[in-house]
């Protein structure tokens, strides 16, 4: 495997659907060979736009985009060789068993025939579903399912792999599952992997590097780290014991930082000066004789983040948009 060529560059790319927003507008990213690059935003911001159109599932209205080095408008089927993609529903049979679909995969990628039933049941094993893998995939729990269909992306070794919110509705447990295998393929294999989710937590944990989307257009990007320093201030948030300080509690807290959203029931602040000044709010509540039922500090978040850069919170961020159109079938496109 060359990993020189397993790279993603995309240069002003747009896609635009008839009588309605642009979904994806104008951007510019570069993914590096090997990397786990994470896709953030919420439903409607043009995630899903933009990885059908670098899996070749929907051509561009303009721009270019490059997969391993290959053309996605014009090298299409050779894209789809590279390739795996795990998308937002997994084109499952459920009357097959997961032994059944890695023969029908297998055979449908060309593997000779003696490698066939080895590739099949050593993928099996690495996503978790040995016991199962005779089991029809209609019994399967989304957890299985969503297993079962990374494997499937994973037939052919590809170099580049898509994943579009692979994690959503899954189990703690499963997640974690998930996660540590795509940290596997990166790390031992060499895989570049392009994951969309929303989940902040997802993209914290998993990426080497995060592109912020907003209303199709890039509103941030860099790794999780860099993109929270910018932030730089962690916030407090208070509860006052009696809510009858509540607007009290506000005056106190107002000369430390800047209002930010809270958690119900709380207060909260973006500090101006960083964690320096907790001590000096925990003397002024003590002046005003208000008691708290509780001060927590929180470290900035890919949320402040996206905050900052959009003016709104990531979670609850809107219902899909008519701009993210989905496809029929769009499960793991790897042939």
């Amino acid at each position: 495997m060359s990993l020189e060529s397993n790279g993603i560059e995309v240069t002003g790319l747009v896609r635009e659907f008839k009588n309605g927003p642009r979904a994806v507008d104008g951007i510019d990213l570069t993914v590096e060979p090997g990397e786990i690059y994470g896709f953030l935003g919420p439903n409607g911001a043009g995630k899903s736009t933009t990885v059908h159109m670098l899996t070749t599932l929907l051509p561009p209205t303009a721009g270019s985009a490059k997969v391993a080095g290959l053309d996605v408008a014009t090298q299409g089927a050779k894209v789809r060789k590279v390739i795996g993609a795990a998308l937002q529903e997994a084109a499952l049979d459920p009357h097959l068993t997961a032994r059944e679909h890695m023969k029908l995969q297998t055979s449908l990628h060309g593997l000779p025939k003696e490698e066939r039933i080895r590739r099949g049941d050593e993928l099996i094993e690495r996503v978790g579903l040995s016991e199962a893998a005779d089991r029809r995939v209609g019994g399967y729990s989304g957890g299985m399912k969503r297993r079962l269909d990374l494997a499937l992306a994973l037939v052919h070794r590809p170099r580049v792999l898509f994943l579009d919110e692979p994690t959503t509705g899954l189990d703690p447990q499963s997640r974690a599952s998930l996660w540590a295998e795509v940290t596997r393929l990166s790390a031992e294999d060499g895989v570049t992997v392009f994951l969309t989710t929303q989940y902040l937590e997802e993209a914290d944990q998993l990426a080497n590097r995060v592109g912020i989307i907003d209303a199709g257009r890039i509103a941030a990007e860099g790794t999780p780290a860099a993109l929270k320093s910018e932030i730089g201030r962690p916030s407090v948030e208070v509860v006052p014991r009696d809510p009858d300080n509540r607007t009290r509690s506000q005056e106190i807290l107002a000369p430390f930082g800047s209002p930010v959203p809270a958690a119900r029931d709380a207060l909260g602040i973006r500090l101006n000066e960083g964690i320096d000044e907790l001590v000096g709010i925990v003397r002024a509540f003590d002046a005003a004789n208000i008691e708290l039922a509780s001060l927590v500090l929180n470290e900035p978040t890919l949320d402040d983040v996206f905050l900052a850069k959009t003016g709104r919170h990531l979670e609850g961020a809107g219902e899909a948009d008519s701009a993210e159109m989905p496809l029929p079938d769009s499960g793991a496109v790897n042939a």
